[in-house]
């Protein structure tokens, strides 16, 4: 029965160190108000909105969707206008319209680094990254909150169980050996 003293000891480490990763775990709910506007501030600062619009506006992402505008202005002087404007069709042939729509798309290369600059002063106004995240932190469930967590740190979480086995071992085992050795 002495003997059995290091297995008891490493089952109790174990065991409390799974109760201690099961109070943590249960603790975050609670506590999830205080997680959710940290992280929602943390994102807030490492977000970088300069660094989105100067990706979004530099001129080869622009000159990406250039051939998307000329084959849509293409099909608008062709086909919209002459409909829209029935008149105009008799004066508007093809050099007409290659030479409209390659000023037209001169000066869309100019405009559109503008316009989404604009646009994203715009939303860079009223996107509130750290609400956002925060809001979205805070309606999470109980379930998932564990679950990212334990899929996040799973294999941290069972070395410390392993740890407090190991450990409820050697303690075992020296109290084993000044048992054996103390008369």
């Amino acid at each position: 029965m002495l003997y059995t003293l290091p297995i008891i000891a490493a089952l109790a480490g174990w065991l409390i160190n799974s109760i201690a990763i099961r109070i943590l775990l249960n603790q975050l709910p609670k506590r999830r108000e205080k997680l959710a506007a940290d992280l929602g501030a943390l994102a807030g600062k490492q977000f970088s909105f300069a660094a989105v619009k100067q990706k979004l506006t530099d001129p080869e992402k622009v000159k990406s969707i250039i051939p998307v505008v000329e084959t849509h202005l293409d099909g608008f002087l062709r086909d919209r206008l002459p409909k829209a404007m029935p008149v105009l069709s008799m004066f508007i042939g093809d050099s007409t319209i290659n030479q409209i729509k390659s000023h037209l798309v001169a000066e869309l290369d100019t405009l559109f680094p503008v316009m989404i600059n604009q646009y994203l002063d715009n939303v860079e106004k009223d996107l509130n990254l750290e609400k956002i995240i925060s809001d979205k932190i805070s309606h999470t469930t109980d379930e998932q909150m564990q679950q990212a967590v334990k899929g996040f740190l799973g294999k941290e979480l069972n070395t410390f169980k392993l740890l407090g086995a190991v450990s409820g071992l050697v303690i075992g085992l020296i109290c084993l050996a000044l048992l054996v050795l103390m008369p």
